[in-house]
């Protein structure tokens, strides 16, 4: 165990890790796309009255996209396409949520 982070120490450390984090949308798009499951998440617990079928049903959509996008751009932003499948799931469960309300 003490290998595996100390390898993640060193790889944290390096140069090009530091680069990564300063220059690349690789990382600042998916640190800054958060705040949509997020704000998904928070919304759970409020009373479902509240939901926009039409918005979810978007949302929805717009995070399958780009799930398949952040999976097949080169190389792989996985920071990306675990902010979209955390915000496709928060989706689903709204528009369950949605539907269960108004049936």
């Amino acid at each position: 165990m003490s290998s595996w982070a100390a390898q993640l120490g060193q790889k944290i450390a390096s140069p090009e890790f530091r680069q990564y984090l300063m220059r690349y949308t690789h990382f600042w798009g998916p640190v800054a796309n958060w705040g949509l499951p997020l704000a998904a998440i928070a919304d759970i617990k409020k009373d479902p009255e509240m939901i926009s079928g039409n918005m979810t049903g978007a949302l929805t959509v717009y995070s399958l996209l780009f799930m398949r996008f952040a999976w097949m751009v080169q190389p792989r932003n996985y920071l990306l396409f675990a902010c979209h499948a955390t915000n496709e799931t928060a989706q689903l469960i709204q528009g369950y949520r949605y539907i269960n309300y108004h049936q």
